[in-house]
């Protein structure tokens, strides 16, 4: 009976043994990373009107629609546009798809001073431009248009 006793006592304590045995803690590390962005929301379009050769002058346009958002924390952004379809090499032009006439025009992207704060606080984008009535008098009727890509980065 004793050698009984004495075996269920040492498997009592090898299994108590091998509990302790197996058991261990670790740390787990957990990241993630925000990426600073900046898109565009909503994008207007500039449109100057009907031109009247008869009047010539200056025709100015403006565009506050244009919405973008930033990464909260983002400094500064920067908006660009590029030369459009029709670059003369030295100004954008509008283009008749008709007639082939160019006009002439100049743009401006003036932000407001808004901080980012993330898709739920869209900013403004102001969008303004000109045609100098010395750039259309002597063009064709029709109807003139340029494609001119918006370009933001954090």
């Amino acid at each position: 009976m004793n050698k009984f006793i004495i075996a269920i006592i040492t498997l009592a304590i090898l299994s108590m043994a091998g509990v302790a045995m197996a058991a261990d803690t670790a740390n787990l590390t957990v990241s993630a990373t925000v990426v600073g962005t900046c898109k565009f929301s909503v994008v207007g379009a500039l449109n100057f009107g009907n031109l009247d050769p008869s009047v010539g002058s200056d025709v100015n346009a403006s565009d506050n629609t244009t919405q973008f958002w930033c990464t909260k924390g983002v400094a500064a952004e920067t908006i660009t546009a590029d030369n459009g379809s029709n670059w003369s090499g030295i100004s954008r032009q509008m283009l008749d798809g008709v007639s082939t006439d160019l006009i002439a025009y100049s743009l401006a992207l003036t932000k407001d001073a808004n901080p980012n704060l993330g898709p739920t606080s869209p900013r403004t984008l102001t969008i303004s431009g000109t045609v100098l009535g010395v750039d259309y008098v002597g063009k064709s009727a029709g109807n003139y248009s340029d494609t001119v890509v918006l370009t933001i980065n954090p």
